[in-house]
C-alpha cells in the first residue's frame, strides 16, 4: 500500500483509533496489577508488562486468524479473565508483621504473570482489529504495534495516579475485566451465532452479569480474608 494512496492514511487513522480504544484496557490491567508494587519497582512492572504485551501481540499477529477459529478458546479466555478480575480485588494474605495488603500481587514476577495472562486473553481481538485495518500491510501492522506502546505506558501510569486518589477505580477496573470476559463468553465460535440470532440480549446481559460477578465475588472473598486476618491478629495480640 503506497503512502500516496488515501486508503493508506485511512488505515493509519483506523489503527490509531483501535490502539487508543483497545489499549486502554491493557493500561487498566497493568495499572491494577502494579499498584501495590514498591514505588521503585512500578516502572519495572510497567516496562516488563508492556514488553510482554507487545511480544504477545507480535506472536498473535501470525496466529490470530487460526486461533480465533478454535472453539472454546474465547470461553476459556473469558473464564481466565474472570479469575484475574477477582484476583486483582483480593488482598494479600496477612503476615505476622502486619495486616493484609489490599489488592493483587505485590511482587514483580507475580505482577508480570498477571499482566501477561490477562493481555494474552485480551489481545486476540485487538490484534485482529489492527491486522484487519492494516489490509495485509506488514508495515502498518508494525506501526500499530509500536504505536500502542506509549498508549499502554502512559495510560497505565495515569490510571495508577487516579487509583491513588480514587481507590474505587480498582473496583471499576475489575468490573471492566468482568465485562470483557462476558464479551468473550458470548463471542466464542460455538456461541456467537446462536446468541446473535436467538438471544441478542445476552450480548449485554452476560457481560453485565460477569462484571457484577467479579465485583461481588471479589468483595465477598476480601471480607472473608480480612475477617480471618483480624481474628489471627487478635490471637497474636492475646499471646
Amino acid at each position: 500500500m503506497d503512502v500516496t494512496d488515501p486508503q493508506f492514511w485511512i488505515a493509519v487513522f483506523q489503527i490509531i483509533a483501535i490502539d487508543i480504544a483497545l489499549g486502554a484496557d491493557n493500561a487498566v490491567v497493568i495499572a491494577l496489577a502494579c499498584r501495590n508494587l514498591p514505588e521503585n519497582k512500578r516502572n519495572q512492572g510497567i516496562f516488563w508488562g508492556t514488553a510482554g504485551a507487545i511480544g504477545i501481540r507480535i506472536l498473535l499477529v501470525f496466529f490470530a486468524l487460526q486461533l480465533l477459529a478454535l472453539p472454546y478458546l474465547k470461553i476459556t479466555g473469558g473464564l481466565l479473565l474472570l479469575w484475574i478480575g477477582v484476583k486483582l480485588l483480593l488482598p494479600e494474605p496477612a503476615s505476622e508483621s502486619g495486616p493484609v495488603v489490599k489488592g493483587g500481587a505485590t511482587t514483580l514476577p507475580g505482577v508480570i504473570r498477571i499482566i501477561i495472562i490477562a493481555d494474552t486473553v485480551m489481545s486476540l481481538d485487538n490484534v485482529m482489529g489492527i491486522a484487519g485495518a492494516a489490509r495485509d500491510s506488514l508495515a502498518l501492522v508494525i506501526f500499530g504495534l509500536l504505536f500502542s506502546v506509549p498508549i499502554i505506558v502512559w495510560g497505565s501510569k495515569l490510571v495508577m495516579k487516579w487509583i491513588e486518589r480514587f481507590p474505587v477505580i480498582v473496583v471499576i477496573g475489575a468490573g471492566l475485566l468482568g465485562w470483557i470476559a462476558g464479551d468473550l463468553l458470548t463471542g466464542d465460535t460455538i456461541s456467537q451465532e446462536w446468541v446473535a440470532t436467538q438471544a441478542a440480549y445476552l450480548q449485554w446481559l452476560v457481560p453485565a452479569a460477569c462484571s457484577l460477578l467479579v465485583i461481588g465475588t471479589g468483595k465477598w472473598l476480601t471480607a472473608r480474608i480480612q475477617k480471618k486476618a483480624r481474628a489471627s491478629m487478635d490471637l497474636l495480640g492475646k499471646d
